[in-house]
């Protein structure tokens, strides 16, 4: 039997913030997928690359 999970207000606020974006581009996956497509270009010295693509960092090779 499934019970409630306790509050959370993180999520509960990651939750809204998703809901906000999909509302702000008219709950259409396309335009969704486009916008966080746009959001990573924007911010993609932040993110962790791909281990698989990214060369060794010290030269060596694995």
């Amino acid at each position: 039997m499934a019970t409630n999970p306790l509050p959370d207000p993180v999520i509960d606020e990651i939750r809204a913030v998703r809901a906000r974006i999909s509302a702000e581009c008219g709950h259409d996956p396309e335009k969704l997928v486009q916008y966080y497509l746009q959001l990573q270009q924007r911010h993609a010295s932040r993110l962790i690359g791909d281990d698989r693509t990214s060369p060794p960092k010290d030269g060596a090779a694995a």
